[in-house]
């Protein structure tokens, strides 16, 4: 859903741009409540995570296809506010290095991408799991749902920016029904990769997943052969079965392997904006990118004439790129947190004073 420049006129642009920045500088501020020196390094793990995915195009309809937005599932894993700033990363990525998303339609794909979805499905998630048992099964269903309904929610928030600050004369109500409609269904794909994505994190680390925090497990006692709940026993925290620095390796070379493998064997087909911009002449005022003849321009690099080669080069430089950018961003949000709460920001504090006074 990366929306290209000429979409939607200056002035809306720019008002997106602005609501855009404004979600960035509270989520930055937001962002150090929920990051501590296990979990920055895992949001930048998640961006790059997200930008790799985002490669592999999936099929949902007689040629059209759809790919992660990735809202709901950086909000689940590590937070909405560090979710937002997830989003911002990979979209400012793919906008400045891969000619992806037009440059004054950032504020537009943030405000969609970035904000709606991490809004609805972190909204809903909680709702979901305040009822639900404190059980991983309960929060990969919440994961899913979220997930499921925040693409259309996206969907949704562009037709209305199209509405108020659309550059071409179609009917609303026909691009809302196509948007919607298409959506639902790569909301699917979503919801599956969320869910799947969620639950195997939490099978290893939960103490590291934002939205399972509390999770408890009930003490196991094994009767006849069968594990039965111990009587009186006060649940237990669910214990970590890996080390974050092997959960960290997987998922860099997981996402390297996606982007730089298996995105080649992606849908070639339109996504759902794509495809509703063609079929209802909503890409008539569309602009030629401002970095179209970036290296790395339309995932591919520059004068590699092997396509395969091209795109795995591309996917692998993405992740590198992000990963690098979401880490330094996250530890820079961390390291002012860390500098908030030292002795020496606290009012009334002076360094000179003796580390010890006598009672």
């Amino acid at each position: 859903m990366h929306v290209p420049d000429g979409f939607i006129n200056a002035p809306t642009s720019a008002a997106t741009g602005v609501i855009a920045a404004g979600a960035v500088a509270v989520s930055l501020r937001g962002a150090r409540r929920e990051l501590d020196e296990r979990t920055a390094p895992l949001a930048g793990l998640v961006a790059a995570f997200i930008f790799a995915v985002q490669m592999l195009n999936f099929p949902v309809a007689a040629g059209t296809s759809g790919h992660l937005l990735g809202g709901a599932l950086a909000a689940i894993l590590v937070g909405p506010y560090t979710g937002v700033l997830c989003v911002s990363v990979v979209l400012l990525m793919q906008g400045i290095l891969f000619a992806d998303g037009g440059l004054t339609a950032l504020g537009v794909n943030i405000t969609n991408m970035g904000i709606v979805t991490v809004v609805v499905a972190y909204a809903l998630f909680r709702g979901l799991v305040k009822v639900l048992p404190r059980t991983r099964r309960s929060v990969t269903a919440a994961s899913f749902v979220a997930a499921l309904v925040s693409v259309p929610a996206a969907a949704l928030a562009f037709t209305l920016m199209y509405a108020v600050g659309g550059t071409t004369d179609v009917s609303i109500g026909k691009v809302a029904t196509a948007m919607v409609g298409v959506h639902v269904l790569i909301g699917i794909g979503e919801a599956v990769i969320t869910a799947l994505t969620v639950g195997a994190v939490i099978a290893v680390r939960p103490d590291l997943v934002h939205g399972a925090r509390g999770l408890e497990q009930k003490l196991k006692l094994r009767v006849n052969g069968e594990l039965v709940d111990a009587p009186g026993a006060e649940p237990a925290p669910v214990a970590a079965r890996t080390s974050r620095r092997t959960l960290w390796i997987t998922g860099l070379v997981t996402s390297l392997v996606l982007a730089g493998f298996v995105s080649f064997y992606a849908s070639a087909d339109p996504d759902g904006l794509e495809k509703v911009a063609s079929d209802h002449g909503i890409d008539k005022q569309a602009e030629e990118h401002a970095v179209a003849d970036s290296p790395l321009a339309d995932y591919g690099v520059k004068d590699v004439d092997d396509a395969r080669l091209s795109g795995g080069l591309a996917g692998v430089i993405g992740v590198g790129v992000t990963v690098v950018a979401g880490t330094g961003v996250f530890w820079a949000v961390r390291r002012r947190r860390t500098a908030d709460a030292s002795p020496t920001a606290v009012e009334g504090y002076s360094a000179e004073r003796p580390a010890r006074e006598n009672v």
